[in-house]
């Protein structure tokens, strides 16, 4: 009960006035006249102590108080309030965009191969995500969707998971494609902001559309593309002994036309860097509202004064009962 008054409001203060009579009603009480039944003498029964029932006389009185203070109390319309957070997102839709083209075995971004090392980074990436659709492209000499729009991250991860380097009979580098399909899943979306982030090592040299084309398309629809090239210098995209193996100048041009930007990774913790920058970049903006969700809770003061209405009656009329 301590608790609920702590956290309690009422509805309608003002009957809460009606408590001032209270008082008054103590003071009527006890000025009340005696009874005017008259005996010769008292003095035999002045020493007699005061039986239990004797004492109870002024219960009825107060019970009748203490109901009707209940009463009031209800009809002032006692509330609890429960604080509720409502909490809204407006989300990014992102495609994530890798090269799985066989130069991306060269191991010089860490211990492993560079698509084991993206994969890694990738998965962290996600995991860091709360209300953001995302969906995966893949590509070599062709483009495939691994993973549509979705806010099932365990299902995205388990799609990264599958990701292997591609056969040879599908070999190649088709950046131009994997940005226009990645492009075709964002036309429709409904996110805050779309974007691509495409990661490769190679130079576009197959697909029927080249990297600007697409670009030019993405820019066109709203889709921003983050570029992010990787490689170590001196280890040659596909293993060649020579610089990365990446146009670097064509990813440049695909980040500033669609309003993005392009990074350089050349290590399996720079490449960590650019994605956690680019997730500060493109963050979800959530809207955090509280309010107060109120309870009726009369019937918190109405049953006990059933109760206590109820027990005055019975006492008044058996035990405690007066002769007028």
């Amino acid at each position: 009960m301590m608790d609920l008054l702590r956290e309690m409001r009422f509805a309608e203060p003002v009957w809460l006035l009606a408590l001032l009579v209270l008082p008054l009603l103590v003071v009527r009480y006890r000025r009340q006249r005696p009874g005017s039944l008259q005996f010769s003498t008292l003095n035999h029964v002045h020493n007699l102590p005061a039986s239990f029932w004797t004492r109870m006389r002024g219960v009825v009185f107060a019970l009748k108080l203490i109901a009707l203070a209940l009463i009031i109390m209800a009809m002032a319309r006692p509330q609890s309030g429960d604080t509720v957070v409502d909490v809204t997102a407006d989300g990014v839709d992102i495609i994530l965009v890798l090269d799985v083209s066989s130069s991306m075995q060269v191991k010089d971004l860490g211990p492993d191969n560079r698509l084991a090392v993206a994969k890694d980074v990738v998965a962290e990436f996600v995991e860091g995500r709360l209300t953001d659709r995302l969906g995966m492209v893949v590509f070599a000499g062709e483009s495939f969707t691994q993973c549509p729009l979705t806010l099932d991250y365990d299902v995205l991860l388990s799609f990264l998971e599958q990701i292997r380097i591609a056969e040879q009979d599908w070999d190649g580098t088709a950046i131009g494609m994997a940005m226009i399909n990645a492009t075709n899943r964002l036309r429709d979306a409904d996110g805050r902001s779309q974007v691509v982030i495409l990661l490769t090592d190679g130079v576009n040299n197959a697909g029927e559309i080249d990297p600007l084309t697409a670009a030019e398309v993405a820019a066109a629809v709203g889709v921003r593309v983050y570029a992010i090239g990787v490689g170590a210098p001196g280890s040659g995209g596909r293993g060649r002994g020579r610089g990365v193996d990446f146009d670097e100048e064509t990813l440049k041009q695909v980040a500033s036309l669609t309003g993005g930007r392009y990074y350089h990774a050349t290590s399996g913790e720079k490449l960590a860097e650019i994605y956690d920058e680019i997730g500060k970049l493109e963050t979800a903006e959530i809207t955090t509202q509280l309010h107060v969700e109120y309870t009726e809770r009369y019937g918190a003061f109405l049953w006990p004064c059933l109760v206590l209405v109820l027990f005055e009656f019975t006492l008044a009329r058996t035990r405690l009962r007066t002769i007028p």
